[in-house]
């Protein structure tokens, strides 16, 4: 990773939790220079600790023993003030509104190496390494379904996708729910959480239906030992 520039936002406070989260955003804006100024500009009241441009370049807007404000009215296993419990990164792509594309090879392992560093400082567990859409279901899809959480996973910095021995256990649509909510989301808008669970966790059909594929992955991800490639 090259050497990471500082570019500092004033958009920051004191944080109130400890830090337990690791949390990926997309800019969803037309180029890295419209993000950042939009993340150093006071008046957006928005930010975060770090962004990674499209080739591998890390910028620091917040340190990190500070809550910078990215993730919003957020959720996750009990957290409602995720920004004080997280690191938030903004990842430089144009997102859904404006062209949504794959992430370059550079950028993905300028992500891997940033995150390694911020797990390793705050003892994140895997399962704290989340997208802004499974923290704010309702309101978010980003980093979104292009978003490679599978090479993460091959560094242990996210929890893989459960691919073995995977068996349906039949949930009603209420037990799913249940289920859905111990894993960490907010379910409170039924169809956006489905949603928001299965563009982490089956990309490639995101239709916010509770189906047997979904509910035997989340079987599989509430065991002791999620068993993925």
């Amino acid at each position: 990773m090259s050497h990471i520039i500082e570019t500092p936002s004033p958009n920051f406070d004191e944080r109130s939790l400890p830090v337990t989260m690791l949390v990926l955003h997309y800019t969803g804006m037309q180029d890295a220079a419209s993000a950042l100024a939009r993340l150093t500009d006071p008046e957006a009241k928005v930010s975060a600790h770090y962004l990674v441009a499209e080739d591998g370049q890390v910028i620091r807007m917040v340190d990190e023993d500070q809550r910078a404000w990215h993730a919003g009215r957020s959720y996750w296993r009990g957290i409602t003030d995720v920004n004080s419990a997280s690191v938030g990164v903004e990842i430089v792509n144009p997102g859904h509104e404006f062209g949504y594309r794959p992430f370059p090879e550079a950028q993905v392992e300028a992500v891997i190496k940033l995150s390694r560093k911020i797990v390793h400082r705050h003892r994140i567990t895997r399962g704290n390494v989340v997208g802004h859409s499974d923290v704010a279901p309702a309101r978010k899809n980003d980093p979104g379904e292009l978003f490679p959480w599978a090479h993460l996973a091959k560094h242990r910095l996210a929890l893989p996708r459960p691919t073995k021995n995977l068996v349906d256990p039949l949930w009603n649509d209420a037990s799913f729910l249940l289920a859905l909510e111990r894993f960490g989301y907010d379910v409170t808008d039924r169809e956006a959480a489905v949603r928001a669970f299965q563009r982490r966790f089956r990309p490639e059909l995101i239709d916010g239906i509770i189906d047997g594929e979904s509910r035997a992955i989340l079987l599989a991800l509430l065991l002791p030992r999620p068993m993925g490639d």
